[in-house]
């Protein structure tokens, strides 16, 4: 499946016009034209079942008609008002977040983005607690702005050493490279805790925050054994240390298990959850959820202009209805191990790691005969990439070394969409091993 001309052209007028740091997919990128379901096609006309979404955007499906519904009828009323004004959409919306938030006495700040909804958390947590120290994870991702980029654990996507924060960096947020990665899972979270516990010593105790992705994802889809954050959790909360759960790829479902990534580390709640991407399907979305007190700390007016616009809103809220209504998470639950036991059992000395869980599942890709855990290959990485996109399946591909070929369909996944992508996957793979 090559570019035709159109592509081609579009391709250079993208270069000549936008910035040559954005990144684009494959040797001849595609345009993708329209969607349903869980297919997409290019201008070209080709079609590709999408095992990315967008960057895990498209949560329940392309064209979904209860959201297509919903913005067309919202568009005809009002676009656009801003916080400054009463704003029905917003309020449902966020109404039903507090429900499924797991929170107590929550309440929700909507943003036009993730990047924007940890800021807003940053923004909290700092001022309430007077303070710009933050604790962050190695290899994690929280945005593209000054102060998200800041906290950004992951060199290749944080290319500034300046910072409105004063940030400590700790372990747990992957095993498979870890220098704790001998260790069985308590070992490991001991190992890791020792290490946050010593951190917090050299601190000096003034830490405003603790963020976190229960699974990293520009990272590569990596974690720390399930259990871990919530050990984290009881130790900052004997310091008065605020925890953030960035929930932006792993909310809603996704994982299958739980609804939001947190819930698998026992007992504990964070304090603040930050979201986006999923939630929108597309429309541009994010928001904050916090206790009241902590949402309510602010000493300073605010407003935001674009965040939970009603058309915005109205989508949202039509597309968290339907993944709700048709039990999206148990299908998530359903249908991931088709994947992740599918890749597995992948006979290929490339494949050195599968891990994941629900419909978010990452495959690290090793150079052969390097050991464990194996050199990244980031060359093999993006051929199995471009191999994947001439069997018609579209995945994405990230971790520290570019090497992890990211898989993460709409939560409306079929079993024979599954085993149709699981293979094309398969023989991509296969087609790249030596």
């Amino acid at each position: 499946m090559s570019t035709g001309a159109r592509g081609r052209d579009l391709l250079a007028r993208t270069r000549a016009v936008l910035p040559s740091w954005l990144s684009i997919y494959y040797d001849e990128p595609i345009e993708i034209e329209r969607g349903e379901g869980r297919h997409v096609w290019d201008s070209d006309g080709n079609r590709y079942l999408d095992f990315f979404g967008g960057i895990l955007t498209t949560m329940t499906a392309h064209a979904l008609p209860e959201v297509t519904k919903a913005v067309s009828e919202q568009a005809g009323r009002i676009i656009h008002s801003s916080t400054l004004y009463l704003n029905r959409p917003m309020v449902e919306l966020a109404e039903q977040i507090a429900a499924v938030s797991a929170i107590p006495d929550a309440k929700v700040f909507l943003t036009p983005s993730g990047t924007e909804a940890n800021d807003a958390a940053l923004l909290l947590a700092s001022s309430l607690r007077r303070s710009n120290q933050i604790l962050a994870l190695r290899n994690s991702y929280h945005g593209r702005s000054f102060s998200t980029v800041a906290i950004t654990g992951n060199r290749s996507w944080s290319p500034t050493s300046l910072s409105p924060f004063q940030v400590y960096y700790v372990h747990g947020g992957q095993q498979y490279r870890s220098p704790y990665a001998g260790l069985s899972d308590g070992e490991y979270i001991a190992a890791c805790v020792a290490d946050l516990k010593d951190v917090l010593d050299q601190s000096g105790g003034d830490i405003a925050a603790f963020i976190a992705e229960p699974i990293q994802g520009v990272g590569g889809f990596t974690s720390g054994p399930d259990g871990l954050l919530g050990a984290f959790a009881e130790v900052l909360r004997e310091r008065g240390i605020l925890w953030i759960s960035d929930e932006v790829q792993t909310g809603w479902g996704r994982t299958g298990e739980h609804f939001w990534g947190w819930q698998a580390h026992g007992a504990a709640t964070p304090d603040i959850v930050t979201f986006a991407k999923g939630i929108g399907n597309g429309l541009s979305m994010g928001g904050v959820i916090a206790r009241a007190e902590v949402m309510d700390s602010l000493g300073a007016n605010s407003i935001s202009t674009f965040g939970g616009s009603p058309l915005t809103s109205a989508g949202a809220l039509a597309n968290l209805r339907y993944l709700l209504e048709h039990d999206l998470q148990r299908n998530a639950a359903r249908h991931g191990p088709t994947l992740l036991e599918g890749l597995r059992a992948v006979q290929s000395p490339i494949v050195g790691d599968v891990r994941g869980k629900g419909l978010m599942i990452g495959v690290e890709v090793v150079r052969p005969g390097t050991g464990t855990p194996g050199d990244p290959a980031p060359e093999l990485a993006s051929a199995v990439l471009e191999a994947a996109k001439r069997h018609g399946l579209l995945v994405g591909k990230g971790g520290l070394h570019g090497n992890v070929l990211r898989i993460a369909p709409p939560l409306t996944l079929t079993a024979d969409e599954a085993t149709e992508g699981l293979t094309a996957l398969v023989a991509s793979i296969e087609e790249v091993t030596p």
